[in-house]
């Protein structure tokens, strides 16, 4: 199993932007050094984010790594041009030597639809547009495409080509069914976000990926499943706590004060990070354990992304956590 980080490039309070910038990247070398396998940037477009451009983070990261793969998680292509999306994408995998990913999705905020000039109520339909389209360009030179929300393209050459081919472009989804069949439909690997409830009840939706997939008659051996979840890693489960718990309940307690849900309490926390909870967080032993039971709830995984950074915790101690995912978590995982 491949075992990574997520991240939304969080700008702690206090910090400058330059400092919280190289922070992120600083993070992205030591995974590579610490051998973990993936490292994903987010897209926002909100104050307490700084990555609203997550390619120029990922190429930076790029010239500075050797082994790590490198995505995007997830890039908002709704409201995004795929052409430039893709010449992006292309180009950091130029830049990395063939290490370059992208989790297209729709995005769990709504900010970048009206900042880009879009419509909320299109949300469906610019998102299966658009997808279709970054597709064919990805899996031909040469593009003839007609849609509803762009100037066609004929005969139209897209530069420049990537290394991979193709180049891995994976499905983020939350909990829409429709997501799911599309996804194996399209015969792309898929990347499901789980911030909470319970893991184990997403399993049917996850069958319903891996039932479209076969009935596409896509090779059963290229089905992959990834998990994103939020968590953390610290010697202890007592310390994870106290360092992941007062910066969780901020910042999502924010969130849901934007979203009309209730403030986040101690309760709800403890009822996250039990066995069967959506948070993966804890020593090494617990947290290895819990991401092979979600595997196994969810019939194999392919990939698992730890979601650290949103629970405002300090560049130093995410770099300590990094480390025990790398050589204490990931041996213990795969085993």
């Amino acid at each position: 199993m491949e075992i990574g980080i997520d991240s939304f490039a969080d700008k702690r309070e206090g910090d400058d932007s330059i400092k919280a910038i190289n922070n992120v990247i600083d993070r992205i070398v030591h995974a590579d050094e610490a051998g973990l396998h993936v490292f994903g940037i987010g897209e926002h477009h909100r104050k307490e984010f700084l990555d609203s451009a997550p390619f120029m983070i990922l190429s930076a990261a790029a010239a500075r790594t050797k082994n790590i793969k490198l995505t995007s998680a997830v890039t908002v292509l709704s409201a995004a041009d795929p052409v430039r999306v893709f010449q992006n994408l292309s180009t950091l995998d130029l830049v990395s030597g063939g290490r370059a990913e992208m989790v297209a999705g729709r995005g769990s905020f709504s900010e970048a639809f009206p900042l880009f000039g879009f419509d909320f109520n299109d949300y469906d339909d610019l998102f299966s547009e658009k997808l279709n389209l970054l597709l064919q360009i990805r899996d031909n030179e040469i593009v003839n495409w007609k849609g509803q929300f762009r100037a066609p393209l004929e005969n139209q050459t897209i530069y420049p080509r990537p290394i991979q081919k193709p180049l891995p472009i994976w499905l983020g989804v939350g909990g829409t069914p429709e997501s799911f069949v599309r996804a194996g439909k399209l015969g792309l690997p898929l990347m499901l976000a789980i911030i909470g409830g319970q893991t184990h009840r997403f399993r049917p939706l996850v069958d319903l990926y891996r039932d479209a997939w076969t009935k596409a008659g896509h090779p059963e051996e290229k089905c992959k499943v990834g998990i994103h979840s939020l968590g953390y890693v610290a010697n202890t489960k007592e310390e994870a706590i106290e360092l992941y718990y007062e910066g969780y309940a901020k910042m999502f307690t924010k969130i849901g004060k934007e979203r009309g849900w209730p403030p986040v309490t101690r309760g709800h926390f403890e009822s996250q990070i039990d066995a069967q909870g959506a948070i993966v967080l804890g020593g090494p032993d617990e947290v290895a354990e819990k991401i092979l039971r979600h595997s196994e709830a969810l019939g194999g995984i392919t990939r698992f992304q730890f979601q650290m950074d949103i629970a405002d915790i300090t560049h130093e101690n995410l770099i300590k956590s990094i480390d025990l995912i790398g050589k204490k978590v990931i041996p213990l995982v795969n085993k």
